[in-house]
């Protein structure tokens, strides 16, 4: 953690009085922060856009392959390779790999900055926000690495070389981090405006939002036993505080004021979709959706399928996820690209509207699937199916459906709660198919947590049963701290395991 990084905030802050037009370009040594001269209106803009666009594209992206999702057509077979064979080594390379620890230590560092500048100046509503963020991107750490620095993280020189502490014990430092989040958010006297550009400075979405985060981490422990007293506690906590959860129509959207320019569209538009002079960009030619996703939405009856993908010769036809051999049935014009506003009469599509459409962090949906699940193990009080219908619904709406189409679609015996034999399989499938593309790590969480939903492995596996478990440490921590790498175990990404996925 001693090299030199940069964070390039990826959104215009168009939305901010003063520099509407500008990135916040910050050079910042993990060892060795330099605190910028810059106000924290400036600063939180930048921050929170930086969760916005990793969890849009970096992590989205790994997670729609390895969560059932994506594919390749025929013609880009040479592409995601490491993705496509569980290549963990060349997934941490640093020149080519997938730099989630270095990008995730840049944020959590800007984060802490914002913290410290806050409690500085008293502004508890700016510390309490990057709490919150900082509690969300170490759980995120701990679901790709297992072990990570925690306590000697961001310390600059004073720590060059930080100890790796446990997942479990940094999930507990980090859900106690969120809680005094809420804490500084609910005390403070001052809210930020614009600048929030999640929530607009609104207290009880905030401490939702953070009751929400936690309740993720909590249900992401579901499967070792050793927690429960634990979650139990922690799930009293979040009753005592009172706020609840993100419920129908209370989402955590980013949205700092996309511009179509280069750099400043919304980072999913710009990256799986068309560039802001209007070209399709390699991804959206590539990237098809799985044939396993395609079936279940098919014998569904479920009409979010034509809102999210066209059609290919009159059908829906997906692709094989790692296929080995190039076929005619999976070239570019025989399968289903993501439909947009060109291919839905210029309005917007289902995942795709605008090229300025707000970036999902949580949704709501998300929120209320977490929430039927929780209330199904009896964790918290309402009705799951309530819950459960409620997601479904929110979900529709999103994708650009109505409510008499979600209660048509629920009332089928396939889909509704009370007709389930697993009703936890269910919620699972329902959340899994809700999520697609929209928070795809998520799902891969939940293959990892519940081996639901049973989604084909990778045609390019190392063996049949080999699974992506987690991600190697990157180079750089080989290169500055191999000592404690070293001390982590194996590094085998098909075998060994984060601290809450079961064997």
């Amino acid at each position: 953690m001693k090299n030199i990084f940069k964070i390039v905030v990826l959104s215009s802050l168009s939305v901010l009085a003063a520099s509407c037009e500008s990135f916040l370009d910050v050079n910042v040594n993990p060892n060795a922060p330099v605190n910028e001269n810059l106000t924290l209106s400036a600063k939180l803009p930048a921050a929170l856009n930086s969760t916005a666009a990793q969890e849009a594209v970096q992590l989205n992206q790994l997670g729609a392959f390895w969560g059932g999702y994506w594919g390749t057509t025929s013609e880009a077979l040479a592409l995601f390779n490491d993705i496509k064979y569980y290549d963990g080594v060349g997934i941490r390379g640093s020149r080519d790999g997938i730099q989630i620890w270095e990008n995730t230590y840049n944020i959590l560092l800007y984060y802490k900055l914002i913290k410290d500048q806050a409690e500085a100046e008293q502004s508890p509503f700016y510390a309490g926000i990057s709490k919150i963020m900082m509690g969300w991107h170490f759980i995120r750490l701990v679901d790709i690495y297992n072990n990570v620095p925690f306590d000697g993280a961001l310390q600059g020189t004073n720590v060059p070389q930080p100890v790796y502490q446990p997942g479990a014990e940094v999930y507990r430092k980090s859900i106690d981090l969120i809680t005094e989040g809420i804490q500084d958010i609910r005390s403070a006297s001052v809210a930020p405006a614009n600048d929030d550009i999640f929530f607009g400075g609104n207290k009880t979405l905030w401490a939702k939002f953070g009751n929400t985060v936690k309740l993720r981490a909590l249900l992401q422990q579901s499967e070792v036993s050793s927690q429960s007293g634990y979650i139990a506690a922690e799930i009293q906590n979040i009753v005592q505080e009172g706020s609840g959860f993100l419920g129908v129509g209370e989402n955590a959207y980013s949205n700092p004021g996309y511009l179509n320019t280069s750099g400043k569209l919304n980072p999913f538009y710009e990256t799986f979709y068309r560039n802001a002079g209007g070209a399709t960009v390699a991804n959206h030619t590539n990237i098809r959706p799985t044939e396993y996703l395609i079936h279940k939405y098919g014998t569904l009856n479920d009409p979010r399928l034509e809102k999210i993908y066209q059609t290919a010769n009159g059908v829906f036809k997906g692709v094989k996820f790692g296929n080995l051999v190039a076929s005619e049935e999976y070239n570019t014009e025989n399968t289903s690209a993501l439909k947009g506003p060109a291919e839905n009469s210029n309005q917007p599509a289902g995942l795709l509207k605008s090229f300025d459409q707000p970036a999902v962090i949580l949704s709501s949906f998300e929120s209320l699937f977490l929430q039927a699940e929780a209330a199904e193990r009896g964790w918290i009080g309402g009705d799951a199916a309530t819950y459960y219908n409620q997601a479904i619904a929110a979900s529709f709406v999103y994708i650009g459906l109505d409510g008499e189409q979600a209660t048509i679609y629920i009332a089928q015996p396939a889909v509704s709660l009370g007709e389930a034999g697993n009703r936890i399989a269910r919620i699972i499938e329902q959340k899994w198919l809700a999520i697609n593309s929209v928070n795809s790590f998520q799902a891969w969480n939940d293959f990892r947590r519940l081996g639901l939903p049973d989604f084909p492995n990778s045609e390019s596996a190392p063996s049949a049963t080999a699974r992506p478990l987690r991600l190697m440490y990157p180079e750089t921590e080989l290169q500055t701290n191999r000592e404690e790498v070293n001390k982590q175990g194996g590094d085998d990404i098909t075998k060994n395991r984060v601290w809450w996925d079961p064997e």
